[in-house]
C-alpha cells in the first residue's frame, strides 16, 4: 500500500502578538502528518552537527508565551526527510541538529543492544514498535562501549519503567551519552514511505532557528553510500577477550573440552557474538579492522572471524584485500560486514537494498537442511550470488525476499551468515552456527 501523501503546508506555530492566549492554544494543535517544503534529490555529504547539550522529555510540560504551565510537551523537533516532508515531534535525549539515514527496526524489544549496535552508525532507528522505553536501561545489555547510531525515533515514549533490571530511563541512558531522540511520531507513516521509497536520508534538530529548507539541504547534501564507516568504529588495537555468557542466559547444553584460538577482526563487532564464540571454547584475540593479514596468520590461529559492521562494504577496499589475503589459509567464519567482505573478496559484487532488513523476526530458510530459522538482522547491502564465482554455495535465503543469507566454500573452508546468530536481541534459532565453525576448526586439525 502505497505511503500517504505529504501534506501541502501547516498552520504556522508563531505566536500572535495581538492574541498570546490563542496564540498557545494553537501551537498545542500540532498536525500530525508531514509537509512538503521541496522535491527529492541527489547531493553531496555534508556531515551533521552532534548535539551538544540535553534536554528534558517526556517528564516535563511545557510553559507557552501566556505563561502558563502545561502539564503536556509541545513539539519542539522536527525530522526532515530528503523527498521533502517534515514530521514533528518532541524531544527526549540531547538537543541539537543531526543528520543520517533513517531505517526502521521492526524488533519488539531490546532497544538498548539496537542502540549500542555499532553496525548503526550513521543511521536513525525507527522502532516500528510504537511503545519504547518501559523496560528502561540496565548495564548488562550493552553491545559496545557506547552508542554508535545518530538518533532514535519512536511513537510513544514510555512515562515509567516496571523491570528488575533497569538502573535507569531511556530518557536519562541517552542525555548521558549525547543521542538525539524524538518521540511522537507517526512512525506508521514514515515506516511506510521507507518502504516504498526506500531509505531516506533524514536531519533531526531541536533548533529554531533553522528553517525546513536548511534543514532539507542538509539532507539533499549527505551522503552514506561510499563513506568508510567501519574506521570510525573498530578499536585501536587488538586486546583479548574471555568472557563467556552468563550463565542466566547460557542455552546451550554442554560446554567444548577443546579450545580454539581465534582472531576476531573488528569491523563493529558486537560483545555478544564474542561472548558466544567464547562460550563455544574459543580464545579470542581481537583486532582493528586494518590489522595486516600477515601479523594474523603469524598468530597461527585456529580461525578467523569477519564481524558485523556498519556502511557500505564496496567503500573499504583494504579490508577486502585482508579477508582475500587470509580466506583459503585457515577457517573463516563471516557475519553481515564480513559475509559481504568474503562476498567481494571472492570476486562477487555487493549491492545496496531498497531499505535492508532491521529487526528480529527475518525467517531464513537453510537450504541444505529445509530448516527454517527466525532470525535477528540488521544490514543495508546484500552479496549478489549469480556474481559468485563456481564451487561457492548458497546456503541460507531470506523467505521475505529470496535474498542471499548465507555462503559456504568448502574449498576454501568457509562460511558466512548475512544475520546475527548470537541473536542480542532476538531468538536463539541460529546459536547453531558457531557450532558449525567449532567443527570446521576441528577437521582442519585432523
Amino acid at each position: 500500500m502505497a505511503a500517504p501523501p505529504a501534506t501541502a503546508s501547516a498552520p504556522s506555530l508563531r505566536p500572535s502578538a495581538a492574541s498570546p492566549r490563542a496564540a498557545a492554544a494553537r501551537s498545542v494543535a500540532v498536525p500530525s502528518g508531514p509537509r512538503t517544503v521541496g522535491p527529492r534529490r541527489d547531493g553531496g555529504r555534508f556531515l551533521g552537527v552532534r548535539a551538544a547539550k540535553a534536554v528534558s522529555g517526556v517528564q516535563s510540560g511545557t510553559v507557552v508565551d501566556d505563561g502558563v504551565q502545561r502539564p503536556w510537551k509541545l513539539s519542539d523537533a522536527r525530522l526532515v526527510l530528503e523527498d521533502g516532508s517534515v514530521w514533528k515531534a518532541k524531544s527526549f535525549g540531547a538537543s541539537g541538529t543531526q543528520v543520517g539515514e533513517v531505517v526502521f527496526n521492526t524488533s519488539l524489544t531490546g532497544y538498548q543492544e539496537i542502540l549500542t549496535d555499532p553496525s548503526y552508525a550513521g543511521q536513525f532507528v525507527l522502532m516500528t514498535n510504537p511503545h519504547i522505553g518501559n523496560t528502561g536501561v540496565n548495564p548488562d545489555d550493552e553491545e559496545s562501549n557506547r552508542c554508535f547510531l545518530a538518533g532514535l525515533i519512536i511513537r510513544n515514549l514510555s512515562i515509567c519503567t516496571s523491570n528488575w533490571r533497569c538502573t535507569e530511563t531511556l530518557e536519562e541512558y541517552l542525555m548521558k551519552r549525547n543521542i538525539m531522540g524524538i518521540y511522537d511520531v507517526d512512525t506508521r507513516a514514515v515506516t511506510r514511505r521507507l518502504r516504498e521509497d526506500g531509505s531516506l536520508i533524514g536531519v533531526l534538530s531541536t533548533d529554531q532557528s533553522r528553517t525546513d529548507d536548511e534543514l532539507l539541504e542538509m539532507a539533499k547534501n549527505w551522503k552514506i553510500v561510499g563513506v568508510d564507516l567501519i574506521s570510525g568504529v573498530t578499536c585501536d588495537a587488538p586486546y583479548e577477550w574471555s568472557d563467556k555468557t552468563d550463565s542466566e542466559w547460557e542455552f546451550k547444553k554442554g560446554q567444548s573440552t577443546e579450545s580454539f584460538h581465534v582472531v576476531a577482526y573488528d569491523f563493529g563487532i558486537k560483545h555478544n557474538i564474542l561472548r558466544r564464540l567464547t562460550s563455544y571454547g574459543c580464545k579470542i584475540t581481537v583486532v582493528p579492522a586494518n590489522w595486516p593479514a600477515s601479523e594474523v596468520l603469524n598468530l597461527k590461529p585456529d580461525g578467523v572471524f569477519f564481524s558485523n559492521g556498519p556502511g557500505d562494504p564496496a567503500a573499504v577496499p583494504y579490508a577486502v584485500k585482508t579477508v582475500q589475503e587470509i580466506i583459503g589459509k585457515v577457517p573463516v567464519f563471516g557475519i553481515c560486514m564480513g559475509h559481504q567482505l568474503i562476498g567481494q573478496a571472492l570476486g562477487g559484487k555487493t549491492f545496496k537494498m531498497k531499505f535492508g532488513h532491521h529487526g528480529g523476526n527475518h525467517p531464513v530458510c537453510d537450504l541444505r537442511s529445509g530448516r527454517v530459522d527466525i532470525s535477528a538482522q540488521n544490514h543495508n547491502y546484500a552479496v549478489d550470488p549469480e556474481s559468485l564465482p563456481e564451487g561457492v554455495k548458497v546456503t541460507h535465503i531470506n523467505l521475505n525476499d529470496n535474498s542471499c543469507a548465507g555462503l559456504q566454500y568448502p574449498k576454501m573452508k568457509l562460511l558466512s551468515l548475512q544475520y546475527h546468530p548470537e541473536s542480542s536481541p532476538g531468538p536463539h534459532d541460529s546459536d547453531l552456527a558457531f557450532g558449525e565453525f567449532i567443527e570446521m576448526m576441528k577437521n582442519n586439525r585432523l
